[in-house]
């Protein structure tokens, strides 16, 4: 299936993304450090991704690719389908046109309300204000790859739509290598080519999705933008989705909040985090991205078996890569954390509070790629509030268990909020679809889930047992090659005896698998 192929495609493309993502942060690391000129950065770089994750990830492709499927896979055809996507380039373009100039003119307010510390440091919040303002049109340029990915993904060309956001630490990772080439530079001065080559990346992302889109047959042009009925069609089924990823950002901002209610909560928190995002990231956003054209021109031609075949085999693929990732996050947090982070100003009791924080969060990991899982059998059919609805339910619920289990577990009850409204969110849209009879498990599904599960939980027992026997090879006095190799060792070993576990138990079949993902 072509399924199992995209899959794989976006996902090796986001591995790709999180590595360089990883150099860039080493050698952004070096070149600004940990001072005031390296926290005017972030803070401005946080600008315009902040707005991008509300524009441009999810939300529009939630809007626009069901939209642009029905015209292109049904009756109306190529031409009505390229017409839609023109206007919908045009409308987009001046809307956001209109918020980066109105964002050049408040930056200064609007720093003050992400950064009020920065009121204190003069100098600081006008390096902040002025990298800002480089770095915002990357916001308009990613909402314009957005569009342009979502034609891709469509249209089933998926590689080169999954490949662009990498081009951000491309650009990034070499602008860091002049300056370290050139040495001696100021560290403000670094600043502002790195904010240079934000802006730089959007501009060369959009080159290359609109370049890929009209080898597709699909070049776009521009034209006057118009409010008709398609484009408020459009706007009507994107705002729900903008209002669900600002109750995201504010989920994150509130426990951040409770968070700090304790010292170094925020840091743990923050660790456990990104470890937890990793394998979310590539399965959940693979999934996502791949389902929802899939799901949209299936139903637009009319063969609803085949769309429950695709929402099966998409959760059969996210369940065999996730809960053997949930379990080996859960049973070898510790390990893990340690030899990740344990050195320096990161201390042993750093490590075990992250791990705990870690180990609390790996229930929850399956629940999230649900989500994604799930997401697109809404928004094919074009329903995107039933979803915001849910994301307004998980939101309370995650700080209300958030502000009761922090006052009775401590810094863990954040983390088991957290994977609580997780799977709140994920059951009441699986049962809305079970519901709608838009969705049911499949006999496929049904025979192989057992073999995922067994053989996720003969893996944890494996990988247990190893961290417990090797746990003196993960002492920071060893040294850390012998703390990456031993990792690497538990981590290979968890592989093996999951992947052979489940193929002997039928979870599924190694050599169909590879054909799948080779095309024949």
């Amino acid at each position: 299936m072509a399924l199992y192929r995209a899959f794989a495609t976006v996902g090796a493309m986001t591995i790709w993304s999180r590595i360089l993502g990883f150099i860039r942060d080493v050698m952004i690391a070096a070149v600004l450090g940990a001072g005031p000129v390296a926290d005017a950065f972030f803070v401005a770089f946080r600008v315009p991704n902040l707005f991008r994750r509300l524009f441009a990830e999810g939300a529009f492709d939630a809007a626009f690719v069901p939209l642009f499927a029905k015209r292109f896979h049904g009756d109306e055809g190529e031409a009505a389908a390229r017409a839609f996507a023109e206007q919908a380039l045009a409308v987009l373009t001046l809307i956001l046109v209109v918020f980066t100039l109105l964002g050049e003119f408040i930056m200064p307010w609007l720093m003050l309300l992400l950064a009020p510390g920065f009121a204190a440091d003069p100098p600081k919040l006008a390096l902040a204000v002025l990298l800002a303002r480089i770095a915002l049109p990357f916001l308009l340029c990613m909402s314009l790859v957005a569009l342009y990915s979502g034609v891709l993904n469509a249209l089933g060309r998926f590689a080169v739509a999954a490949f662009a956001p990498s081009l951000l630490n491309v650009v990034l990772i070499a602008v860091l290598v002049v300056l370290i080439a050139i040495g001696d530079v100021e560290q403000s001065t670094a600043a502002v080519a790195l904010a240079w080559g934000i802006a730089a990346s959007g501009v060369l992302q959009v080159i290359v999705v609109a370049i890929a889109a009209a080898k597709s047959k699909m070049r776009l042009s521009f034209r006057l933008p118009r409010f008709d009925a398609d484009m408020r069609r459009l706007l009507v089924l994107a705002a729900p989705g903008f209002i669900a990823g600002g109750m995201n950002q504010l989920t994150v901002v509130l426990n951040t909040i409770i968070a700090s209610l304790q010292d170094r909560v925020v840091s743990w928190f923050y660790y456990a985090d990104r470890l937890f995002q990793l394998p979310l990231g590539v399965i959940g956003v693979a999934v996502g991205v791949v389902l929802l054209p899939e799901l949209s021109r299936r139903l637009r031609s009319g063969d609803h078996a085949a769309a429950m075949d695709s929402e099966n085999r998409s959760l059969e693929t996210a369940l065999l890569l996730t809960l053997p990732a949930a379990v080996a996050l859960f049973v070898a947090a510790n390990p893990i954390v340690r030899v990740l982070f344990e050195r320096g100003a990161f201390s042993a009791i750093d490590a075990q509070a992250t791990a705990a924080m870690l180990a609390a969060l790996a229930p929850g990991l399956p629940a999230f790629v649900l989500i994604k899982v799930f997401h697109p059998g809404f928004f094919a059919r074009e329903d995107t509030r039933t979803p915001m609805i849910y994301a307004g339910i998980g939101m309370t619920a995650n700080v209300m268990l958030a502000l009761l289990l922090f006052v009775v577990l401590g810094a863990v009850g954040i983390a088991i909020a957290t994977t609580i409204s997780g799977w709140l969110q994920a059951v009441l849209l699986a049962a809305t679809l079970r519901e709608r009879d838009e969705f049911a498990l499949d006999a496929t599904f049904k025979r192989r889930f057992p073999g995922i599960l067994a053989a996720s939980l003969v893996m944890g027992a494996v990988v247990w047992a190893l961290a417990y026997g090797m746990s003196p090879w993960f002492e920071p006095a060893n040294g850390l090659l012998v703390q990456v190799a031993s990792l690497l060792l538990l981590v290979g070993g968890g592989l093996g005896v999951y992947a052979g576990t489940a193929a002997a138990l039928g979870a599924f079949d190694a050599k169909s698998l590879m054909n799948r993902l080779g095309g024949a």
